[in-house]
């Protein structure tokens, strides 16, 4: 049964992208019913034919974008794919964070990766992570599984992010550290205001209905208010 278990466990396992959106992503109706290697190769297609192949490389069946894995037409499933995205991201057995701004011989400083949203939760999340600059090369060559197993890398996610490593390595969403979370947020943005508050129900496992075209002011009340409601310290707006 151990053979079997982890003959079917190994089969399914599976990679996540953690990017920033560009222009020309696919959607899931672009994708549907094609190869994706032989669509064009504009901007969005060619990466995400380049992380497939990255994927591939390292062995795994599965893949996931969120550019062409949610249908974003549905309300219904983007409801439950915001709300699923945290643990989407606990389970994969790897994240590729595909940094297209940095070269070969650049930085995670400079990378706008870190400066936005949702990436926040796609850093905290996954287990292991691997970096991978504008040329799909590995972050500094490393030839590490896990960045976040490799010392000098983490030293400088903490320097660049503000996060510890304790947190880096090991985060569970609670809300046992509401200040800290909020304080790594505040550092960011989103395309759309109400995302800003939307992007940290996975980081404090918060559940509230996602309400495209409220202000950005009303989704982080709502938000507040249900940190508050739960944990009972009003404190915790003190970061």
């Amino acid at each position: 049964m151990r053979l079997i278990h982890a003959g079917v466990s190994r089969y399914f396992r599976f990679v996540m992208l953690s990017h920033c959106w560009g222009e020309g992503e696919p959607s899931l109706h672009d994708i549907e019913g094609h190869s994706i290697y032989v669509m064009p190769t504009n901007g969005g297609t060619r990466k995400l034919q380049s992380f497939c192949a990255v994927s591939c490389e390292r062995d795994y069946l599965w893949a996931w974008s969120d550019t062409c894995c949610i249908d974003r037409d549905n309300s219904v499933e983007l409801q439950a794919s915001i709300g699923s995205i945290f643990a989407w991201y606990r389970q994969s057995s790897l994240t590729i964070v595909y940094l297209s701004d940095v070269p070969d011989i650049g930085s995670l400083a400079s990378s706008q990766w870190f400066e936005r949203g949702w990436t926040l939760q796609e850093l905290l999340a996954p287990r292991s992570i691997l970096f991978y600059t504008q040329t799909w090369s590995p972050y500094k060559n490393l030839t590490s599984s896990n960045h976040k197993a490799d010392v000098a890398v983490l030293k400088e996610l903490e320097r660049v992010t503000g996060i510890e490593s304790r947190f880096l390595t090991n985060f569970s969403p609670s809300m046992d550290d509401v200040r800290s979370g909020l304080r790594w947020a505040s550092f960011r943005h989103t395309t759309r205001p109400e995302d800003v508050a939307y992007s940290l129900f996975g980081i404090f496992d918060i559940h509230l209905p996602i309400l495209y075209g409220e202000s950005g002011e009303n989704a982080l009340g709502r938000l507040l208010a249900e940190i508050i409601s739960r944990s009972g310290d009003i404190s915790v707006l003190d970061w």
